[in-house]
């Protein structure tokens, strides 16, 4: 299924374990940028209706440690 600029998708969070986590996660695309969709459904005054969170999907990507070697890094007189 091919994503749409300005259009994006939201599924239900069957994995959910904690009240944190968002009852609906997805994805959209703005201005041919992708990002992640979450959706809490919450309950106001007038009745229920959901609270959006839209974050980068390069975002999952910087979360892991800076000093953790790659490839390049190693010694290239490998014995294979």
């Amino acid at each position: 299924m091919e994503q749409r600029d300005n259009s994006g998708v939201l599924f239900k969070n069957d994995k959910k374990e904690t009240g944190n986590q968002p009852d609906y996660k997805g994805n959209i695309t703005v201005n041919g940028q992708p990002y992640w969709l979450s959706a809490w459904i919450k309950e106001g005054k007038t009745g229920k209706f959901m609270g959006l969170a839209v974050s980068p999907k390069e975002e999952a990507n910087t979360s892991s440690p800076k000093n953790k070697p790659s490839i390049l890094d190693m010694d290239s007189d490998l014995p294979f």
